[in-house]
């Protein structure tokens, strides 16, 4: 007798219902992509409990026709693809002909459809994968979906549902990727007869807020990047706005809500040296590409996809948003990229003349030395640094060269190319104003157009010295240290694969740029012969595993990076001017110079805001003025 044998119809639509159908939100996430892809322009969803009572579906779509309707409920039937060519590059959200027919093996649907050709509506019905007759139906246009009582014929799956608020949980979060996705297009949700949320058709600014809350626009730069037939827009939220969860994280490549861990390595990466590594940035990010460059039948759900140049995906994706998130304050303000802003940009305000006060007497707690010495400023003894002379002095009358090129000298060897006020012209502007005085010996206050203007002078010194040491380094290539002792391990066949490669790439070995210098010794054994010298300390076998990883995975490596800039870090903190230190106005003002021409100075090392303006009219609100 047989052991193998055929399943029943029946039995292989629940199955495949399991993988396309795993909860409630599921079924809604294929029917809205269903009349997505029909053309709807207004979308209401209404729900019972949770979704698992009832879910249905109306839309404005271009409908179905009578002789479509039975094929619907059909397993692989579908009006998205004819061949494979289309498969390989499909541009419908739905394209596998098992989403209605998966939902119907388990639950009660019924689909009410009207084609825009037709004289009238026509109805189908299923309870579980028994189809009723096509019947006449009343509807003005588009089509209905209602499925029923969803696992009413697998109790089983059924048990493993959860709570009725946990399941509109889910349920809400596809409608919100929906509509993320398609500002161009009305939706409604209502759950238990209760409205919860309406969008109206409308600029993709206004949708994002809407969904994201106006705190998230407010914090959001804008990104818009193309490149080789690539193209990456959307909004990335400054790292001020960081979250404990990745609750506000959106990526969709070609329109379709994705979970790629090749954008989310890329993504990592740009946000590393402005997030502490315990939270997480908040970003609606679309990536547009040829359909045949990416492959999105990889996984029932189709939130999986896999790219055929995975490499130049990541690194497009890191450059795009490395580059947003470290334009200097001094050359575009969050503000004036961020079209959600409810401040004005900085740049748009009336120019401002700076209010100068007469010398500070104050002595210096600590000497310029060690920076002049770390940094190559000045040169060591001069008359400004013998023992008990203040790093500098104002003169009595405010001269403008003098005192940037005093601050300059004194500060940490800061070059601030500015114009001496004396010298400014009514268009100039400078985003971070002019210092005023010190507030405790932490913070600096400063004047600019738009109000006042609170820095945080450690945070945003370490930040500074932080820049500096990385572009001094990233000029030079990576020096090795040799081992006196070559370290061998036990690799396995994909480790010694990737070595392989590397040491056969005509072009360049990525393993030598980053100091490495890696043999093979069996098939199952590798040895590290050099090391990153500045690395010469660490864990020489588990830094070259994580190399590998890299390398193997996104033809890139961080894990040297990210071990070098913690040194960096530690080295940038010990130099940047300590709190209780004073400071005089040159001093300051070279800092706020600094701060304009510095990448990412907004945030410290480990993400935390260096400053924050307050305008005037919130200062006329503070004091109650003009009531």
């Amino acid at each position: 007798m047989s052991t193998i044998r055929l399943l029943p119809d029946q039995l292989i639509s629940q199955i495949a219902a399991g993988e396309v159908v795993e909860r409630p939100a599921s079924a809604l996430k294929e029917l809205l992509e269903n009349s997505l892809d029909a053309g709807s322009t207004d979308i209401s969803v209404a729900l019972l409990q949770g979704g698992v009572k009832q879910l249905r579906v109306a839309d404005n779509g271009g409908g179905i026709s009578q002789d479509d309707l039975t094929l619907a409920l059909t397993r692989h039937a579908t009006s998205k693809i004819a061949t494979l060519d289309d498969l390989e590059a499909v541009a419908s959200l739905g394209f596998r002909g098992e989403a209605l027919a998966s939902i119907a093996s388990v639950s009660r649907t019924q689909i009410i459809s009207r084609a825009a050709s037709a004289r009238h509506a026509w109805r189908i019905s299923s309870v579980g994968s028994q189809i009723m007759p096509v019947e006449p139906a009343a509807l003005d246009a588009g089509t209905i979906v209602e499925v029923s009582d969803l696992y009413f014929n697998t109790p089983a799956r059924r048990k493993f549902l959860k709570t009725e608020a946990t399941e509109f949980g889910h349920c809400d979060d596809a409608f919100q990727r929906i509509a993320l996705a398609r500002p161009d297009v009305s939706l409604m949700l209502q759950h238990n007869g209760r409205a919860v949320s309406r969008y109206q058709a409308g600029p993709a600014a206004r949708r994002v807020a809407e969904v994201l809350g106006q705190e998230f626009a407010d914090q959001a730069l804008s990104i818009e990047e193309s490149a080789a037939g690539l193209r990456l827009w959307g909004m990335a939220a400054k790292p001020t706005y960081q979250r404990s969860s990745r609750d506000s994280q959106y990526v969709y490549v070609n329109g379709r809500f994705v979970r790629d861990k090749l954008i989310a390595h890329a993504i990592r990466q740009a946000y590393q040296d402005v997030l502490h590594h315990d939270r997480h940035p908040a970003f609606v990010l679309f990536l547009e590409l040829d359909p045949a460059l990416v492959d999105v039948n990889v996984h029932p759900a189709k939130t999986e996809v896999r790219f055929r140049e995975g490499q130049s995906i990541h690194r497009f994706v890191f450059h795009a948003l490395h580059k947003v998130l470290a334009t200097p304050v001094g050359t575009a303000t969050p503000a004036s990229h961020n079209p959600f802003a409810s401040q004005p940009s900085l740049q748009n305000q009336p120019p401002n003349y700076p209010t100068f006060q007469s010398r500070m007497d104050l002595q210096a707690a600590q000497r310029p030395d060690f920076y002049q010495v770390l940094f190559g400023a000045g040169q060591p003894g001069s008359a400004a640094q013998a023992d008990g002379a203040p790093a500098w002095s104002a003169p009595p009358e405010y001269d403008a060269g003098r005192e940037l090129s005093a601050g300059s000298a004194a500060f940490g060897g800061f070059t601030p190319s500015v114009t001496p006020a004396s010298t400014l012209q009514p268009d100039s502007e400078f985003p971070m104003g002019f210092a005023i005085a010190q507030l405790h010996g932490v913070y600096v206050l400063a004047q600019n157009s738009a109000g006042l203007i609170v820095v945080d002078m450690h945070a945003a010194h370490e930040r500074i010295m932080y820049e500096r040491l990385k572009s001094a380094l990233d000029d030079d290539s990576v020096p090795m240290q040799p081992l006196l002792l070559p370290v061998s391990f036990h690799a396995d066949r994909i480790e010694v694969a990737s070595v392989e490669e590397q040491l056969s790439s005509v072009q360049s070995n990525g393993l030598q740029q980053l100091g490495f210098d890696i043999a093979v010794l069996s098939p199952t054994t590798l040895a590290v012969r050099a090391v990153p010298a500045m690395l010469q300390d660490a864990d020489a076998v588990a830094l070259a595993r994580d190399v590998l990883r890299d390398l193997r995975e996104y033809g890139a490596s961080r894990a040297l990076t990210e071990r070098r800039n913690e040194l960096l870090g530690t080295m940038a903190c010990h130099a940047a001017v300590r709190a209780n230190r004073s400071l005089t106005i040159p001093e300051m003002n070279a800092l706020l110079r600094d701060m304009e021409t510095t990448e990412r100075s907004g945030q410290c090392n480990h993400g935390r805001p260096t400053w924050f303006q307050v305008s005037m009219s919130e200062l006329d609100k503070m004091f109650m003025r003009g009531k």
